[in-house]
């Protein structure tokens, strides 16, 4: 990545404050945006605020410009609550216990940070900014759409679809008031407003109404792709409203390109030698996963279609392994995506993931989970048309069987199918839609100048 200014601005430092929420999914989309920031703007010196615990992670993984650099809280959470086993208590525990040593970093800084960009579940960070006066930015790691849903929960309360009582009886109940958002069932609502979440609901409704306290508002979305509903959220906010893109590693594609031979993954020498569209992609997150008993079920599956494949998982490689594909703990899974020999891509649909089967042009097999992935899942197949359903969605939880994944992985598989086809076609519009965007002078390009434009214009006044 070339470091060159986009502004006119003074070649002198300016101080940004990053503080992502303390998971992957946050983590990286504020860290992909501060490196477009650091690109554009090398005058910015910004401090990406993480506890002890995230740096020793972020320094072995990430290789930084020289005006980003991490300023450190203790790990104030403790170990219990990192992992997923108690969601509810990690998340109460970012709400109680980071704010005071995030404010003695912030005030022992060097240089007074003209703008604090805050992942917009840290509601707290913009009462630290209020008080002292500084600009802040709520980033949102999730669609707009998912945003908009959580805005308007009272539309949600005012038509009688929340609380949900009977989800087997209302789950079928189209929700076609929200502003922007295309109709909806309540089944296809992030799950916090009917299972898996409810106990922190209350807190995602809080930090969304602090919104109100923040001078700008970031989606990490392409405005193209959900043009309707951040044009209805423009209207109903005073402050400026910003697309700024996928905020995903899309700068480094070009520079993986012309990698030394010897710095290939061994999984990137493996796509070389497969057929292109060949290889499917097998992703389900790194934060929660599927039941064991449907994890037996996808593994069989997918072993019993024949098609090739790359999984990305945590499993023993020995109880998948049929000679027919690769298994590995970890990989780049943008620059995988992007690989030609990738036909398609099974994911739990977290938004990220979304962002980055759409940025590479792969069509996908949805398995959500839970939380967003849900309303992301419902989009891909309904609204954009990109993607399948691997099993219905049901208020009665469903085990998807092994004949039916081998079957669908098959047919999904099948480039030259005409349904093969038509699904492909629609993949490649949105790619080329997300490229253009992210390209100089498109949406999202812009967007980040006019953010950058708009934060001097702040402190100007």
């Amino acid at each position: 990545m070339e470091f060159t200014s986009a502004n006119s601005q003074p070649s002198i430092p300016r101080r940004v404050v990053a503080m992502p929420f303390p998971g992957r999914g946050h983590i990286n989309p504020m860290m992909n945006l501060c490196m477009l920031l650091a690109s554009k703007q090398p005058d910015f010196l910004i401090t990406y605020i993480v506890t002890e615990e995230w740096l020793g992670l972020l320094s072995s993984e990430t290789e930084l410009p020289p005006n980003i650099s991490f300023g450190t809280i203790p790990n104030v959470i403790p170990s219990e609550l990192v992992r997923a086993a108690n969601h509810q208590g990690f998340v109460e525990a970012t709400l109680t216990k980071m704010e005071g040593p995030v404010e003695q970093v912030i005030d022992g800084l060097d240089s007074r940070p003209m703008v604090i960009i805050y992942d917009l579940f840290l509601g707290w960070v913009a009462g630290v900014g209020n008080r002292r006066n500084i600009p802040v930015a709520s980033l949102w790691p999730m669609s707009a759409t998912v945003f908009s849903i959580f805005k308007h929960t009272d539309l949600l309360v005012q038509n009688g679809h929340f609380p949900v009582t009977n989800l087997s009886e209302q789950g079928e109940n189209e929700v076609d008031y929200i502003p922007g958002v295309p109709s909806t069932r309540i089944l296809d609502l992030p799950s916090p407003y009917y299972g898996r979440g409810q106990p922190i609901l209350h807190r995602v409704l809080e930090a969304v109404s602090m919104v109100e306290k923040s001078q700008f508002l970031l989606f990490t979305s392409v405005y193209e792709l959900e043009r309707e509903v951040i044009d209805a959220l423009r209207a109903k906010y005073s402050m400026p409203v910003y697309a700024i893109g996928p905020a995903i590693p899309y700068f480094k594609i070009k520079q993986n390109s012309t990698t030394n031979d010897e710095d290939v993954p061994h999984y990137i020498k493996w796509l070389d030698n497969q057929p292109n569209d060949s290889v499917l992609y097998i992703s389900q997150g790194s934060f929660l996963s599927v039941s064991s008993e449907q994890l037996d079920e996808i593994v069989a599956g997918v072993l019993d279609s024949g098609v090739s494949y790359l999984w990305v998982t945590k499993m023993e490689s020995s109880r998948i392994n049929n000679g027919k594909g690769l298994v590995v703990p970890w990989c780049d899974q943008l620059r995988v995506l992007c690989h030609p020999s990738i036909g398609g891509f099974w994911s739990h649909c977290g938004w990220n993931s979304t962002k980055e089967g759409v940025f590479a042009g792969v069509p996908m097999l949805t398995l959500p989970i839970m939380w967003d992935q849900i309303p992301n899942s419902k989009v891909i197949v309904e609204d954009w048309k990109t993607g399948w359903r691997v099993k219905g969605r049901t208020a009665d939880e469903t085990i998807a069987k092994r004949n039916e994944i081998a079957t669908l992985v098959k047919r999904f598989m099948e480039s030259e199918s005409i349904e093969g086809k038509i699904i492909r076609k629609r993949v490649r519009d949105c790619n080329q839609i997300a490229r253009q965007a992210t390209a100089k002078g498109g949406t999202s390009d812009n967007a980040i100048d006019a953010f950058i434009d708009n934060i001097f214009q702040t402190i100007r006044n």
